[in-house]
């Protein structure tokens, strides 16, 4: 009997399911709008509903359910803890309910963490042990592989790489803060607003309040100066983040996805200038691969299966 694994990506905007073969390829994908203002009853009860139209017609041969969901959990007692986009979920025991409807093994990890799993078992970083993933998008996440193993901490609170201090212009900054794609468009709006020139008004025909990430690597992308300063800026930020992570973790390769990577050797090329200047020696670095994530928007959903053929990411096979 084929044995297979489902995947659950829950996000505040959208909730997706798959199911996938015992070699993590995905067989059937659903997905809806995750309405998280009907509240945290209305949404579960849809999920479960979602997840049951993926399950196998026999119940033997469902190995376990994974879940990504959005940070703050705990994987160890699987419970989401108070994600911000999922209102009213506070120390909601998601693997005791998922696993009394199907009855099987469930595991439960933030979004950045399966990311991570997923790169390491089918993208970017597949047959390394020793991992960094880090994901530049709306906020600034991470995961952490060593020795195979996901990092999360004793309480599941660990690998938030986001959150490292810098003092950036005399004030203490994390480098979501710095570097992310939120806090590029914020830094576009504060100097479009001071007066400089750039593309990045037209693109929006003058609504600052339409200012995104996006918008400003379309503008970089077509040479505007102001644009490719701030791209650049969060690049070598990210760098100098990466460099006390590699001092920290000793990794045999750096993944970086997130909307924000879409921006290529824009990103790159100065995360990796601030690398090579930074680091505390070559060795740190030498033979590192710093490389773009490969799985793209599946990455949640294969990361969540992972952890199902991982048992919660405790090991990557050999």
């Amino acid at each position: 009997m084929d044995r297979a694994i489902i995947g659950v990506d829950l996000g505040g905007t959208q909730m997706r399911v798959a199911r996938f073969d015992a070699q993590l390829n995905i067989q059937e994908r659903l997905a809806q709008p995750t309405k998280a203002r009907e509240g945290r009853d209305r949404v579960i009860s849809r999920l479960l509903d979602l997840i049951a139209r993926v399950v196998p017609d026999e119940p033997a041969a469902l190995e376990g359910i994974g879940v990504s969901v959005p940070g703050p959990i705990n994987p160890h007692e699987g419970t989401v803890v108070k994600p911000p986009n999922l209102p009213g979920w506070h120390n909601v025991p998601i693997r005791q309910i998922i696993q009394e409807r199907f009855g099987c093994p469930t595991y439960l990890g933030n979004d950045a963490n399966v990311a991570a799993l997923a790169e390491a078992t089918q993208g970017a970083a597949r047959g390394y042990r020793y991992v960094l993933y880090l994901t530049v998008s709306t906020g600034i996440g991470s995961g952490i592989l060593d020795d195979g193993r996901l990092l999360v901490g004793a309480e599941g609170l660990g690998a938030e790489a986001g959150h490292m201090l810098m003092v950036v212009d005399g004030e203490v900054k994390d480098i979501e803060a710095v570097a992310s794609g939120t806090a590029i468009a914020r830094q576009a709006v504060e100097r479009l607003r001071a007066g400089e020139v750039s593309l990045i008004r037209d693109l929006v025909n003058g609504d600052l309040d339409a200012v995104s990430a996006r918008i400003v690597a379309q503008a970089a992308a077509q040479g505007d100066r102001l644009a490719t300063s701030l791209i650049e800026r969060a690049g070598f930020m990210v760098g100098l983040a990466v460099v006390s992570l590699l001092h920290v973790f000793n990794p045999q390769i750096v993944v970086v996805g997130g909307g924000v990577s879409n921006a290529g050797e824009l990103l790159f090329a100065p995360l990796r200038r601030a690398v090579a200047e930074y680091v505390l020696d070559p060795a740190y670095c030498r033979g590192v691969p710093i490389v773009p994530a490969s799985l793209g928007d599946n990455v949640a959903l294969i990361g969540a299966a992972a952890l199902v053929a991982t048992h919660g990411g405790s090991f990557l096979p050999a």
